[in-house]
């Protein structure tokens, strides 16, 4: 497959930014190289859905897992598919029919990182997609307001609903305050809807055609999860780093969309152990073992690996020991970069003055 960039090979890749992701063209170029016309694609820490549309692109059944509400709501709009012309008929209807809102954050976090009228139509959004968002134009909807609640201000049209912002993490609320206090930014007072139609004009084009497969949220630990998940042939993957826990927090502002409390919440038990390296590994022993369970014999594993700074562990040894003891026989690991290399999971965590830890690309067979 000839290099392209995410942009070109799918606009919807970027419809919401989550800073723990790996390029598109990683699964893209394994699965274009290997897989066949009726394989079935699995990644059971999918994230923002990066696997699931390569799949997608290749016309490829594809089923993905994660314990975040976030990464499950934007994996989900990869493999939805509706017009600019539903997608705002949609936006319309909510903000017509929710007009009492229920339920309105307060406090100086949220009197100035939103104009209030721009805040209430947020709100309004919000109550209706939390009513109903089974749809694929609802759920095209939502990642599309997930990705401009929070961004950087911009001297032409905005791009996003909030004060100045990171885009890929929200900030922290006292943090946030005291930072727009001391510089007298303003939130600013946009156009809810001209925001909406522009992001889905740029990230609803040339979308792939539509392939069976599902996101559901759960935890690959737990078999139950791949309950409704067919025999598969590939798993490409890329779990949590040990060490890397604060998906949620890191999220917050995101999570509140989605239902979740108008405060960061800093403890979320739904996710692989970090307590120690060993609790780590098995943790992933029972994933592996759990996707072995649906997979055809000869069924090939993928999965990006590498380590952050703070935690003085052998990544790639801690990944090897956990799929021998699961029964994959890993057949090769190659070095993929590091976090520097593109928007990598590490990347969040390096440290000024220190070199990121060395990525693999280990890939394994099932012979049960």
């Amino acid at each position: 497959m000839k290099t392209r960039s995410a942009a070109a090979l799918s606009p919807l890749n970027g419809i919401c930014p989550y800073y723990t992701m790996y390029p598109l063209e990683f699964p893209l170029r394994v699965l274009h190289r290997h897989a066949r016309a009726r394989d079935v694609v699995l990644d059971p820490f999918c994230g923002r859905g990066t696997t699931n549309l390569a799949a997608r692109i290749l016309g490829l059944s594809t089923f993905g897992i994660d314990s975040s509400p976030i990464a499950v709501a934007i994996a989900q709009a990869k493999l939805a598919q509706a017009t600019v012309k539903q997608l705002l008929a949609a936006a319309r209807k909510i903000l017509r029919t929710e007009d009492d809102v229920l339920d309105m954050p307060h406090g100086e976090f949220w009197n100035l990182a939103y104009h209030p009228e721009t805040l209430r139509t947020l709100c309004r959004l919000r109550q209706g997609l939390l009513r109903s968002c089974e749809s694929d134009t609802r759920r095209l909807l939502r990642a599309i307001v997930l990705g401009a609640l929070h961004g950087p201000l911009t001297q032409r049209k905005p791009a996003y609903f909030s004060n100045q912002c990171p885009r890929t993490f929200a900030p922290k609320p006292k943090y946030a305050a005291k930072f727009w206090r001391t510089r007298n930014f303003a939130p600013p007072r946009v156009d809810a809807l001209e925001i909406i139609e522009r992001r889905a004009c740029r990230y609803l084009e040339d979308q792939p055609l539509s392939v069976p497969g599902r996101i559901v949220r759960g935890d690959s630990r737990h078999c139950f999860s791949f309950g409704e998940i067919p025999t598969v042939s590939w798993v490409v993957t890329s779990p949590p780093y040990y060490g890397m826990r604060t998906y949620i927090p890191d999220q917050w502002l995101r999570h509140w969309f989605l239902g979740g409390p108008s405060e960061v919440m800093y403890r979320f038990k739904k996710q692989l152990r970090h307590t120690s390296p060993q609790d780590f590994v098995n943790d992933l022993i029972a994933v592996w073992r759990n996707v072995a369970k649906i997979c055809k014999p000869s069924a090939r594993l993928v999965i990006r690996f590498g380590g952050i700074n703070d935690r003085k562990q052998q990544p790639l040894k801690l990944l090897k020991s956990s799929l021998h003891e699961s029964g994959w026989h890993v057949q090769t690991a190659l070095r993929a970069g590091d976090a520097n290399d593109g928007k990598r999971q590490a990347r969040q965590f390096v440290r000024v003055r220190e070199e990121p830890i060395a990525e693999y690309d280990v890939y394994a067979v099932w012979k049960g």
